[in-house]
């Protein structure tokens, strides 16, 4: 068996969502919410779960009232990001406009001409890009 095959015994396993950490669950998916507008799919203290309308892997926001903000880019020492999304675009600056419009901040950095690096209002990092 390579490690691409699944074994016949596995069970079937469907990815369903990407959950964030964040002091306050309820703002950060409004952000996304708005960012993507996408629907509230389930809503509860501390916990928020949006997706799109027309179905697909859903983003979740978990409050954290201990949750650090990451660092970007990367420091030794500081708190480093665990994951970031990758978000396609048709129009980089409108996408980046819509963006900081809904609470986004541009990162400092920015290592490639097709893509932005921004920051969500919780300090995740999120890539808007186009196809090239």
């Amino acid at each position: 068996m390579t490690t691409d095959e699944t074994p016949a015994t596995a069970p079937r396993l469907t990815f369903t969502a990407v959950v964030l950490g964040a002091p306050d669950a309820a703002e950060l998916a409004a952000f996304y919410r708005l960012l993507l507008g996408w629907r509230t799919e389930q809503d509860e203290p501390g916990w928020v779960k949006i997706a799109p309308p027309g179905g697909g892997t859903a983003l979740s926001f978990q409050t954290e009232p201990d949750h650090v903000r990451p660092v970007w880019p990367p420091e030794p020492g500081a708190q480093q990001m665990m994951l970031h999304l990758d978000i396609e675009a048709d129009d980089l600056d409108a996408a980046v406009a819509h963006a900081l419009a809904a609470g986004a901040v541009l990162a400092d950095a920015q290592p490639q001409d097709d893509v932005r690096v921004l920051l969500d209002p919780a300090g995740h990092p999120f890539c808007l890009w186009v196809r090239t």
